[in-house]
């Protein structure tokens, strides 16, 4: 079994882009990496779970959000290493963009907050690169699908 830290192969991580009339959903990590940083509510893919069910059950356990997805919207590589160079960790973020169909946004065990944020207010969190470019395409999708409804 591979580890999270250091771990022998990438891992499959999981993100969602919780869109609604608030802006999006973003939690506060409680675990590494990025511990105390805003980001996606998502995690890890368990063994015999689907992407889709993993990223319902992720949003869920992370925001107390019931969630459908939209669409997948890009594949992003995470690789964090150490002071000497070596891959401390390593994921393949798989990350989709879902609209809410019941709950309330609440953190999570894994998450210290939860909040809605609108677009605006996004460049003031100091967010990961990858993060702000996925939110941006999920906002793109999000009205491209409303539209077309």
């Amino acid at each position: 079994m591979s580890s999270r830290e250091y771990p022998t192969r990438p891992l499959v991580g999981l993100g969602t882009v919780i869109l609604g009339p608030r802006g999006v959903a973003l939690i506060r990590r409680g675990k590494p990496p990025r511990i105390g940083a805003w980001s996606l509510p998502g995690g890890a893919q368990k063994v015999g779970e689907t992407v889709r069910e993993g990223l319902t059950r992720e949003a869920r356990e992370e925001t107390g959000l019931d969630v459908e997805i939209i669409e997948i919207i890009d594949v992003v590589d995470s690789i964090t290493r150490d002071q000497q160079g070596q891959v401390r960790y390593h994921y393949t973020l798989v990350d989709a963009v879902v609209h809410v169909t019941g709950g309330t946004l609440k953190a999570g065990s894994d998450a210290l907050d939860a909040n809605w944020f609108l677009q605006s207010e996004l460049a003031g969190l100091n967010l990961w690169d990858e993060t702000e470019r996925v939110i941006r395409l999920g906002f793109a999708i999000y009205k491209s699908h409303n539209s077309s409804q």
